[in-house]
C-alpha cells in the first residue's frame, strides 16, 4: 500500500513538473504580440524570410548532387553535355548560395531594427507601469527588485523569443525536407537523428532554470551594485566620497560583490561546458555512425557517389535542424523565465484610484484630519495615532516636532501619497478618497525638504510645478517673483534658459538657498492650488533669510491655506497655529502665545532655541 502511495506520488510530482514546464511558455503568445505590435512590416519580413531560409540548404544539397553525379557521369562517359551540366549546376549552386546570403542579411538588418524598437517598446511599457505605482510600492524593497528584474532583460527577451519561434519554424522546414530526402535512403536514419540530440536538450532546459533563479535571487547585490557605480561616479557623491575617502570601501564592496557574483556563474558555467561537451559528443558520434553507414551502401554500389555526397550532406544539416529546433525550444524556456519578470512587474496591481469627485460639498470648510492614524507598510509602530485637527481657509498651520514624530507623514496624507490606517482626511467635507486625484493634486502645491534638483534649465525648474504651464515663461516669471528667485536667475548668462547642474555642457551650480528658492519658486506655478506645504524648504537658509521668506510668504499667501514644517521657532511663531506632534500624536495646539502661556513642550523647545541665540 505505502508503495502504491509512493508511485502515486511520484506520478503527481513528474506531472506538476511538466505542468510548471509547460507552464512557463503562456509568455511566448505575449511576446508574439509584442512584436507584431510593434512593427508588423518587420515581423511579416522576417517571418518570410525565415520560410526561405529553411528550404534552401535542401536546395543546396540536392543541387550539390546533381553537380557530383554529372561531374562522375562526364569522366565515365566523356561526354561534353554531361560535362556542361555539371556547370549549370555549380551555377545555380553559386545563385542558391548568394540568394541564402541575402536573406541572412535582410534577417540580420531587420532584426537589428526591430530590436531597437522593441527595446525602447518595452522600456516605455515598463515607465508607464511605473507611472501608476504607489508612494509605497517604490519604498517597497521587494517590489524594487521586481522592477529591476523587469528592466535588467526585458528589453531584448520578447524579440530573442520571437526570433526563436522563428528559428524553430525555419529548422521545421529544413528538417522536413532533409528528413524526406533521408527517408529515401532509410527511416532509421531519422531515428538516430533525433534520439541524438534530446540529451543535449534536456541538460541545457536544466542549466536555464538554474541560470534564471540565480538570476532573480541577485536582484538585491545587482542594485546594490549599481548604487555603488552612482556613488563612486556621481557629481553630487563626490565631495563626501573625497572628504571621507570612501572610495577605495565602496570600490571593494563593489568588487566583493563582483566576486560573489561571478564564482557562482563561473560554476554554472563550467557544469554546463562541461555537460555539453559530454553529450555533444553523443551528436558526433551519430553523424560518424551514419557517415559509416553511408560510406558501406555507397562502396556496395547501392547509392551513387552524388547520393553519397547528399545524404552526408542532409544528414549533417538534419542533424544540426534538429539541435537547433530543441536548443531554440530551450531557449525559448529560458526566454519566458525571463519574460515572466515582465509581466509579474506590468501585471502588478496599481492602487485604486477610487474617486472622480471635483468638488467639496461644504466649500470654503478647509482640511480636516479627523481621527487619522497610519501605519507605514511593514512596521510595526504607527507614525499617527488618532491625530484630529482642522485648517481653515486663509490659515497658516505650522507642524513642531522631533524627527520621527510624523510631522511629514502628515504632508503625505494630505496629498494622498498614502491614505489613512484609519479614520479620514476630508478637503470642503469631502474625503480625499472620494476626490478624483489630478483635480486634488491641483488644489495642493508641495515643496518637500528633499526637493529634486532637475538637470533642466532655470525656467524648466520652476515650470515642473505646473505641468500644464511647463513652458510658459511668462508664469516662470511670475512665480520666479513670488518665489523670490528673480534676482539670481536674472544675473544668470541666459536668465530662465541657463542650464542647471553640472550633467551638462554649460550648466550652473546653485547654493542651496538659491536652489531652494526654485523650489518655493515651483509651488507658486499652480495658480488654482489653495493649499501650499512647505516641508522644510528653506533648511539650507540662514534664519533671516528664512524669516524673510515666510513674512513674504504670508504676505503672497493671505488667501490660501498653508501648512509648514520648521525647526526654527523664530519662523513657526509666525503661524496663525500651531500643532505640536509627539511620537505621532498631537501634543499642543495653539497660537504662539497661547503655548507659551501653557508652558509645555512647545514653550520648553522655544525657550531651549532662544537660549543658543543669547
Amino acid at each position: 500500500m505505502a508503495s502504491a502511495n509512493e508511485h502515486t506520488r511520484g506520478d503527481d510530482a513528474a506531472t506538476s513538473r511538466v505542468r510548471r514546464y509547460l507552464g512557463v511558455f503562456r509568455y511566448s503568445g505575449r511576446a508574439l504580440e509584442l512584436v507584431w505590435t510593434t512593427s508588423r512590416a518587420l515581423t511579416i519580413v522576417i517571418g518570410l524570410m525565415t520560410v526561405i531560409a529553411g528550404v534552401l540548404p535542401a536546395v543546396t544539397a540536392y543541387v550539390g548532387k546533381l553537380i557530383v553525379d554529372a561531374v562522375v557521369t562526364a569522366q565515365a562517359s566523356g561526354a561534353r553535355a554531361e560535362l556542361t551540366a555539371a556547370l549549370w549546376y555549380v551555377g545555380l549552386e553559386a545563385l542558391v548560395i548568394a540568394l541564402m546570403a541575402a536573406v541572412s542579411r535582410v534577417l540580420s538588418v531587420c532584426e537589428s531594427l526591430l530590436r531597437v524598437l522593441l527595446g525602447n517598446r518595452v522600456n516605455v511599457l515598463i515607465l508607464e507601469k511605473a507611472l501608476t505605482l504607489s508612494l509605497a510600492q517604490f519604498e517597497d524593497s521587494e517590489f524594487y527588485d521586481k522592477m529591476t528584474n523587469a528592466r535588467r532583460e526585458a528589453s531584448r527577451r520578447p524579440l530573442s523569443l520571437v526570433n526563436k519561434t522563428f528559428q524553430i519554424i525555419r529548422y521545421a522546414i529544413a528538417l522536413l525536407a532533409t528528413g524526406g530526402i533521408l527517408l529515401s535512403f532509410s527511416g532509421w536514419a531519422v531515428v538516430v537523428l533525433a534520439i541524438a540530440a534530446v540529451p543535449a536538450f534536456l541538460v541545457e532546459t536544466r542549466f536555464s532554470g538554474e541560470a534564471f533563479r540565480l538570476f532573480r535571487w541577485r536582484a538585491p547585490e545587482t542594485r546594490m551594485q549599481m548604487y555603488l557605480e552612482v556613488a563612486l561616479a556621481r557629481e553630487d557623491f563626490a565631495k563626501e566620497m573625497q572628504l571621507f575617502g570612501l572610495g577605495p570601501l565602496f570600490l571593494q564592496r563593489y568588487r566583493d560583490i563582483f566576486h560573489k557574483i561571478y564564482a557562482e556563474d563561473r560554476d554554472l558555467t563550467l557544469r554546463r561546458g562541461l555537460w555539453g561537451y559530454a553529450l555533444g559528443l553523443l551528436s558526433t558520434l551519430a553523424f560518424y555512425g551514419a557517415y559509416a553507414w553511408i560510406v558501406y551502401e555507397t562502396a556496395a554500389g547501392a547509392i551513387t557517389l552524388g547520393a553519397m555526397t547528399m545524404y552526408l550532406l542532409v544528414f549533417r544539416q538534419g542533424q544540426q535542424a534538429f539541435s537547433s529546433i530543441l536548443t531554440a525550444i530551450g531557449k525559448m524556456y529560458e526566454d519566458n523565465l525571463y519574460l515572466s519578470n515582465l509581466y509579474e512587474f506590468l501585471e502588478q496591481p496599481s492602487p485604486a484610484r477610487t474617486g472622480d469627485a471635483r468638488d467639496g460639498p461644504t466649500p470654503g470648510d478647509g482640511v480636516r484630519f479627523e481621527g487619522v492614524s497610519f501605519t507605514y507598510p511593514g512596521a510595526e509602530a504607527p507614525s499617527l495615532h488618532a491625530v484630529s485637527l482642522h485648517i481653515k481657509p486663509g490659515q497658516k498651520l505650522a507642524l513642531v516636532g522631533e524627527n520621527g514624530s510624523g510631522k511629514t507623514t502628515l504632508i503625505k496624507l494630505l496629498t494622498r501619497l498614502y491614505d489613512p490606517s484609519e479614520g479620514r482626511v476630508t478637503l470642503d467635507g469631502r474625503d480625499l478618497r472620494e476626490w478624483d486625484i489630478t483635480a486634488l493634486r491641483q488644489r495642493v502645491a508641495v515643496i518637500f525638504q528633499d526637493f529634486v534638483r532637475f538637470q533642466m534649465r532655470a525656467g524648466e525648474n520652476i515650470g515642473v510645478g505646473d505641468v500644464a504651464r511647463f513652458e510658459d515663461e511668462r508664469e516662470w516669471a511670475r512665480a520666479a517673483e513670488l518665489g523670490m528667485s528673480t534676482p539670481f536667475i536674472e544675473t544668470m548668462p541666459e536668465g530662465f534658459q541657463t542650464q542647471l547642474g553640472r550633467w551638462f555642457e554649460g550648466g550652473r551650480e546653485l547654493s542651496g538657498g538659491q536652489w531652494q528658492k526654485i523650489a518655493l519658486s515651483r509651488a507658486f506655478m499652480r495658480r488654482g492650488a489653495d493649499i501650499l506645504v512647505l516641508d522644510e524648504p528653506t533648511a539650507a537658509m540662514d534664519a533671516e533669510a528664512e524669516a524673510q521668506i515666510f513674512e513674504h510668504f504670508r504676505e503672497v499667501t493671505e488667501e490660501q491655506m498653508a501648512v509648514f514644517i520648521s525647526h526654527r521657532f523664530s519662523t513657526v511663531r509666525m503661524a496663525d497655529h500651531i500643532v505640536v506632534l509627539q511620537r505621532g500624536r498631537v501634543l499642543e495646539e495653539g497660537s504662539h502665545e497661547q503655548l507659551m502661556e501653557q508652558d509645555g513642550q512647545y514653550a520648553h523647545l522655544f525657550n531651549l532655541q532662544a537660549r543658543g541665540y543669547r
